[in-house]
């Protein structure tokens, strides 16, 4: 058995594991990343709209603060997130994008004067403060009231992650290439590190640490078409679910982004209609308005998601061998703007449908895009019930997103998140000491080599690709963007019947290294069981809030359901997960449920929320009208993130004579609807 022994393990080298590597390697501790690629090559690469901040740089962002993107995250996760995490993102996302700078990353840049941009399918020209020249530009983004995504042309997820993982390579990290962890090891308090295996060589190893974080991603690739890169299968959050005791939260939380490519599923951002651009059915009628008259396109991500399937469902999508589309028009844009702000667009219509979109429209329906649910943890990243493991990212339920995630602010919880959550690692690592125990590490890895074992020389014959496939379309036609009790139901059982076949897995290659198929065997049995914590939960949550819509039960049930599912696997030999749930304490909100703004206000009110919002009136009015926003918002809802991120954030809006709200074209604040 092979020991590798250091202070910070960090699982994934995505934006988000990196970001955590290289706070613990700035402290002095022994860092190590695995990854089943080469970093750049992480999914990290694959966004490309930006990254929601509150700069406040350009005139359609004056006047943006913590306080707004706050506000709109909590509307936009329909009332799941914690507040408090929300809070601390919204604090440090500035500071990210002006470290990320530093950096390397070209942020595309605000110039001065009059500018062209396209609003509610009207070119409109605005006027950029001469002192906003050459400070980080920001897009519009679903859901949000201010225009406050920072980007790079559409492809920001790449330049940050290739700026990143040379921050990680000149600090020396060390990154353990084509290694993918299969199982934790830990004692049911403490969790020691993982069992790992080299995808080329079949060694098996185990690494030892002080802390342990799982940055690997989210769980798309459990559904038939996702926008997910092949790598994101749940495995770490299958990892966590397997030892029994931690928690994953959230799991049937899935959104479904609405502007995919047809048939492949490709992205195409959310830029797009930031930057102006409209849906249209198979009339060239713009829909949107008829829905969302106020936001449109711009509504948030899981609401045009539904509008559109339900356009579809009236007989208004496209024909086309592949099913139903619908088209995402962005010709009014001008080629010049197509192929300097959108130019990964582009490339993709051009590649894989043979289309140039400044003068074509693009094929595209909702699709699986991004996992809100995932391993459970604290405001520190660490998962309650293991210490010593934490998560962070897509892979985690930290859990700011809640039951939807606004465009944008997933690359940002990556930087933020890995940031925060990155010192509570290195503080975890300072305060612990390494606890080694090679038995306990050896029955891991045993149990390991035994389940290699099983796959190679065992009698099984099921093809772990069939049960992969079967289970991919069940989730699709049945845990897709409507749910229902009778197709959950359905799902749920289809679901453990192909657990009990992944009993009997058997294998056609009987290689123990470089072998495709084994990979996919030690895969398809831990997907199965992320897919059942999904349709479990889908299931049980008689609700709709954010991207979990029931059919069946179409209130928001903030009396009965404002809380967050918790899922765990104790016995492996069963065939579903235990559920519990974590309440949601309004009297502790800064903002108390109310109004997304999007359709009817169908919602059941919790009984505390009249109470918390007479509350919050009282300790307003107590504070008077000389209070800053600072001290109104400590009052309401203290919050906390690591001393050296504390500090208040500058924005050019401070500095400017103008007051915001003399910003042309801006709409106040009480005219917009989230």
């Amino acid at each position: 058995m092979k020991l590798i022994y250091t202070d910070s393990l960090v699982v994934g080298a995505g934006l988000a594991g990196l970001r955590v590597a290289i706070a613990s390697k700035e402290r002095g501790l022994d860092t190590v990343v695995l990854s089943l690629i080469p970093a750049k090559r992480s999914h990290s690469a694959a966004a490309q709209g930006g990254m929601q901040a509150s700069l406040g740089n350009t005139v359609k962002g004056m006047g943006d603060d913590e306080d707004i993107h706050f506000q709109d995250t909590v509307k936009g996760s329909d009332w799941g997130c914690d507040q408090d995490v929300a809070r601390m993102f919204a604090h440090c996302a500035p500071k990210a994008v002006r470290e990320l700078t530093n950096w390397g990353v070209p942020w595309t840049r605000v110039t001065k004067g009059p500018r062209q941009v396209v609003v509610n399918a009207e070119k409109v020209t605005i006027e950029e403060a001469e002192e906003a020249h050459g400070l980080i530009n920001a897009r519009d983004f679903g859901g949000t009231k201010k225009w406050r995504t920072c980007y790079t042309a559409d492809g920001t997820g790449h330049s940050l992650l290739y700026a990143v993982d040379n921050k990680a390579i000149s600090l020396d990290i060390p990154v353990h290439e084509r290694v993918e962890a299969l199982s934790l090891i830990h004692d049911g308090k403490r969790c020691h590190g993982v069992v790992a295996r080299c995808m080329i060589t079949g060694e098996l190893r185990a690494y030892i640490a002080k802390s342990t974080t799982i940055a690997t991603g989210g769980y798309g690739r459990i559904y038939e078409v996702s926008t997910n890169a092949i790598i994101c299968e749940g495995i770490g959050q299958a990892l966590a679910l397997e030892t029994g005791v931690a928690k994953l939260g959230n799991m049937e939380a899935v959104q479904f982004h609405p502007t995919a490519i047809v048939p492949v599923g490709i992205l195409t951002t959310e830029g797009c209609r930031g930057d102006g651009g409209l849906l249209r059915d198979k009339d060239g009628h713009r829909f949107m308005p008829d829905y969302e008259p106020e936001k449109k396109e711009l509504a948030s991500r899981d609401v045009v998601s539904r509008r559109m399937t339900e356009h579809i469902r009236k007989g208004k999508g496209v024909d086309s061998p592949y099913g139903p589309h619908l088209w995402l028009d962005i010709t009014l844009l001008g080629r010049k703007h197509v192929e300097t702000n959108l130019r990964e667009v582009k490339e993709i219509c051009e590649s894989f449908l043979g289309i140039d979109p400044a003068k074509d429209w693009i094929p595209v329906r909702p699709t699986q895009h991004y996992s809100m649910g995932g391993i459970r943890t604290d405001k520190t990243g660490q998962n309650p019930q293991l210490k010593g493991l934490f998560s962070v990212g897509e892979a985690a339920c930290w859990d700011m997103h809640g039951f939807n995630r606004l465009g944008g602010n997933s690359l940002a919880e990556t930087v933020v998140g890995g940031m925060i959550i990155g010192k509570y690692v290195a503080d975890f690592c300072q305060e612990n000491t390494l606890e080694i125990n090679t038995g306990l590490a050896e029955s891991f890895v045993d149990k390991v080599r035994n389940e290699i074992d099983e796959l190679v020389e065992g009698p099984g014959t099921e093809s772990p690709f069939a049960l992969r496939k079967e289970m991919e379309r069940i989730m699709m036609n049945y845990v897709g963007i409507f749910r229902n009790g009778p197709e959950l139901e359905k799902a749920v059982t289809e679901l453990q019947a192909l657990l009990k076949r992944a009993k009997n897995l058997g294998l056609k290659c009987k290689k123990r290294h470089a072998n495709p198929e084994l990979v996919e065997a030690l895969r398809v049995k831990r997907m199965l069981k992320v897919a059942l914590t999904v349709a479990c939960g889908a299931a049980a949550r008689t609700e709709s809030r954010g991207a979990h819509a029931r059919e069946d039960f179409p209130q928001r049930n903030d009396k009965d359901w404002l809380n967050r599912t918790l899922s765990s696997w104790p016995d492996e030999n069963a065939l579903t997960p235990e559920l519990d749930y974590e309440e949601l304490d309004v009297m502790k909100m800064e903002l108390p449920p109310g109004y997304r703004g999007y359709g009817i206000n169908n919602a059941i009110a919790h009984p505390d929320t009249d109470k918390r919002e007479k509350e919050i009136t009282k300790i307003l009015s107590e504070l008077g009208d000389d209070a800053d926003r600072y001290q109104r918002q400590q009052a309401l809802m203290p919050f906390e993130v690591p001393e050296a991120l504390m500090a208040r954030n500058e924005r050019l809006c401070d500095n400017l004579d103008r007051p915001a709200s003399a910003v042309p074209g801006e709409e106040s604040e009480g005219e917009q609807a989230l």
